[in-house]
């Protein structure tokens, strides 16, 4: 009972974001297909995670508008955020440091089951509505690409013990518990190596090729994406989402957020 995604096609028109501090950003335009790999890319502080949140429901734009598979932004946010799920985002995503990954995993599965599944899953045998979290789990787990037995005391392994690749695989897997429609994913580039970057890279793709869309905020965006700026777009509604391979040409090695960009966007523009 795998069950094939199928991704949902996003588009923005003049989205753009303002708080009591100014814009987060604003005038950001872009289409792509279901199935895409959407970049965010702008150096930390640029309303890159301010943006992702607006894209998948969570926040509500104040000027523009944007679609998710036919649904309307900010109009109908409730029904983008059914379709969609976020992983890595600080200080909304986080991890628990002191639990382990089987803890996390199996917590996640539980509350797919109890708030995200129809009535007539709950009223399964309960083998059948075990089993089928299982597979949720191990689908998941191998879309995301984490082998426990790779891990230093396999699905024990706590949180802190935890790589930073390997943190970031496990809230990919989290977020796909829930079979989403359109993946968010914060901060993918963050503190990592070429060679990781790298990896992640081909993890995201890998999603988006098999349905999933994923949006993705980075500092600098990978060739054949569908690239969104968000350079200067605090300053002038110009600022566009272009086409693959023609983002910024502005680089910037990765800056830690520590989470204030998201908490700061979440306080001032109101959280759904």
């Amino acid at each position: 009972m795998g069950g094939t995604v199928s991704g949902v096609g996003v588009t923005a028109q003049g989205l753009g974001l303002e708080g009591p501090r100014g814009w987060a950003f604003r005038g950001v335009s872009f289409e792509a297909g279901p199935g895409s790999l959407i970049t965010i890319e702008g150096p930390s502080g640029s309303g890159r995670t301010c943006l992702l949140l607006a894209l998948t429901g969570r926040m509500k734009a104040t000027e523009g508008t944007a679609g998710v598979g036919g649904t309307v932004l900010p109009k109908r946010m409730a029904a983008v955020r059914r379709v969609s799920a976020l992983a890595h985002v600080p200080g909304v995503t986080d991890l628990e440091p002191a639990l382990t990954v089987a803890e996390h995993l199996h917590e996640r599965a539980l509350l797919q089951r109890r708030f995200g599944d129809s009535l007539r899953g709950l009223l399964r045998p309960r083998a059948e509505r075990k089993g089928e979290q299982r597979l949720r789990i191990d689908t998941a787990l191998a879309a995301a690409g984490l082998d426990l037995e790779d891990l230093p005391k396999g699905a024990r392994t706590a949180v802190r013990d935890l790589e930073r690749l390997e943190a970031l695989r496990l809230s990919v897997a989290l977020a796909l518990i829930g079979r989403p429609r359109l993946l968010g994913v914060d901060d993918t580039d963050l503190k990592l190596s070429d060679t990781e970057r790298t990896e992640v890279w081909a993890l995201l793709r890998s999603i988006a090729e098999a349905g999933t869309t994923v949006v993705a905020v980075c500092s600098e965006a990978p060739d054949g994406t569908v690239r969104v700026s968000t350079q200067a777009a605090d300053k002038a509604p110009g600022s566009q989402g272009s086409p693959e391979g023609q983002g910024s040409d502005d680089t910037q090695e990765p800056q830690e957020t520590d989470g204030k960009e998201a908490a700061d966007a979440l306080a001032e523009a109101g959280r759904a």
